[in-house]
């Protein structure tokens, strides 16, 4: 799914992209995203993980703080085999689901960097940053949303 603009009432009057829908991603599971942002006027990778916990979501910059590499260990597999921890695959650190504080491994103490979500008309929407659009020949269509609430 590529990501739509919703304008109306995201927060603060900013723009809120919609990547995917509640439904597609299963309570208790987490799903990445390999999305462009514009910073500067330069478009730049922008890697994300989202976490859906019931109604909340939680997201982080996927990049592991130990040594920048990204957290899952397979596409889509963040989460510890006990399915209560993000978890980097490369050394096994541990991190909080709700804080991206590391637990345990070679980088306790420090924490995943936090993207900013809000879930408007059963959409996860990424906020406060400004997404590359993909140039197309159609008019690319754009999602009004009304604030749900359930976000971060």
């Amino acid at each position: 799914m590529e990501p739509s603009i919703a304008e109306e009432s995201a927060p603060e009057g900013g723009i809120a992209y919609v990547i995917c829908s509640m439904s597609d991603i299963p309570s208790q599971r987490a799903r990445g995203f390999e999305l462009m942002k514009v910073e500067d006027g330069v478009e730049k990778p922008f890697n994300l993980v989202v976490v859906r916990w019931g109604r909340q979501v939680f997201g982080y910059v996927n990049l592991c703080p130990h040594d920048g590499v990204k957290l899952d260990w397979e596409r889509n597999q963040f989460l510890d085999p006990n399915g209560i921890r993000l978890m980097c695959g490369k050394h096994g650190a541990l991190f909080e689901l709700g804080t991206g504080v590391c637990i345990d491994g070679p980088c306790k103490g420090r924490s995943l960097t936090p993207v900013s979500l809000s879930v408007i008309d059963n959409d996860i929407c990424v906020t406060g940053v400004t997404l590359a659009e993909e140039e197309e020949d159609d008019e690319e269509e754009v999602t009004s949303c009304s604030d749900e609430g359930g976000g971060v």
